[in-house]
């Protein structure tokens, strides 16, 4: 089989499976904050408390990702890129299906768990083997079309969402996941980790820490990724509690998500193509990360005005933080082979984990003298900064080789 098997062909299906993966993430990553609210009132909790058990189980399912990444990461230099790839995949479906069953607090919180560690592995593997499959003038096409394809499985989830039972959401993410398990067949591991195989050290995660050189560049590519999920893990997830705070009545959540990634996929879209005109993956992503900062600040300026306006900041902070499959090409060509599925797919679930402490220092300031809208903001501004200072200091890597050993 592995013979009849074109190069050509090999890279186009890694780019599909790698994409379709990601959609799937998507979908699981983003369905709980969609059906949080009609699950969590099944499950009877009451609604005084929604918030404050949401954010937990968010955090469950976060916590879970920063412990997967590094597991999945280190297994990706070890093992290979496809056997984490897919690993990955068949981990989160069934993880997914068990989502449908649960009937209390603990055993959602368990299988939010058990979500988190799969969900951490598919796009750092993915990335990593599509990075290493391309040539380098056209890797950055190959990564957005992975980022771009697999943003789209939000307005899945938000549809499927509202068009079914909570329970059957997530027995159809299941579903789709174990599908993917069928693409296997085809897909051929990255030449370059073949080739790297038998020479030095693989898969050490400390070696990140162990130099400088190193730590700098991780510590940034991780910064520059922050304020992505501040507006996804924050601001878009409970936009209903801070939209009520601004002044705007029964927002929901699942339509705030539906705005915004809407508005990611086009971004990035964008910044990849951008990233690909001016032949540089810094000076996009400071153009999308100053349209993330532009909306932020009229989320909070201008977004109490109508529903409408609100959702449509939602879809501007959005389309802003739209670098996502920017920052993920940058972070796969930061380091070498053998260290670059290590950092690929743990920089971009510290930067998802990092939602933890933004959610409960939000939650923590929300019930001071700042209300639900100021703790939001204290939470942004210091996320925005540290970005801006993370892309000043990162390499520039468009057409980096990535045939070299960190």
């Amino acid at each position: 089989m592995t013979a009849l098997i074109t190069p050509r062909r090999a890279v186009t299906l890694a780019v599909v499976v790698a994409a379709l993966g990601y959609f799937v993430d998507i979908y699981d990553l983003l369905l709980f904050g969609i059906v949080r609210r009609p699950s969590l009132l099944d499950l009877g909790i009451d609604k005084d408390h929604l918030l404050e058990t949401g954010v937990f189980l968010d955090n469950m399912q976060m916590g879970a990702m920063l412990l997967g990444g590094i597991l999945w990461g280190v297994l990706g230099d070890k093992r290979g890129r496809l056997s984490v790839l897919f690993g990955s995949i068949l981990f989160y479906s069934v993880a997914n299906i068990a989502n449908g069953f649960v009937q209390t607090i603990p055993q959602y919180a368990v299988a939010r768990f058990v979500a988190g560690l799969g969900l951490a592995g598919e796009l750092g593997a993915g990335i990593t083997l599509v990075s290493e499959s391309l040539p380098k003038e056209s890797r950055g096409y190959g990564t957005t079309i992975v980022a771009s394809v697999g943003i789209t499985g939000a307005v899945a989830a938000v549809l499927v969402g509202k068009l079914t039972h909570w329970r059957t959401s997530y027995f159809i993410g299941g579903g789709l996941g174990l599908g993917l398990l069928l693409l296997r067949v085809g897909v051929l591991e990255s030449g370059l980790y073949e080739k790297a195989k038998s020479h030095g050290s693989r898969g050490n995660f400390f070696l990140l820490f162990s130099s400088w050189s190193r730590f700098k560049r991780y510590a940034a590519v991780i910064l520059v990724g922050i304020p992505i999920w501040y507006v996804v893990g924050v601001l878009v997830k409970f936009s209903d509690a801070i939209g009520g705070a601004l002044g705007v009545a029964a927002v929901d959540p699942a339509i705030s998500i539906l705005f915004c990634y809407s508005g990611l996929a086009i971004g990035d879209l964008s910044s990849g193509a951008l990233s690909q005109w001016i032949k540089s993956r810094k000076k996009s992503v400071l153009v999308f990360l100053s349209i993330t900062t532009v909306g932020v600040v009229l989320y909070f300026t201008l977004g109490g005005a109508s529903k409408a306006l609100f959702y449509s900041c939602c879809a501007l902070a959005g389309f802003g933080s739209g670098y996502w499959a920017v920052f993920m090409t940058s972070a796969s060509e930061q380091f070498g082979t053998n260290l670059r599925a290590t950092a690929t797919t743990t920089a971009p679930n510290f930067v998802r984990g990092a939602t933890v402490p933004m959610t409960l220092t939000f939650a923590a300031l929300r019930s001071g003298s700042l209300g639900v809208a100021g703790a939001a903001i204290a939470v942004g501004v210091p996320c925005l900064c540290l970005a801006f200072l993370g892309l000043w200091s990162l390499e520039e890597t468009y057409g980096k080789e990535l045939d070299y050993n960190d």
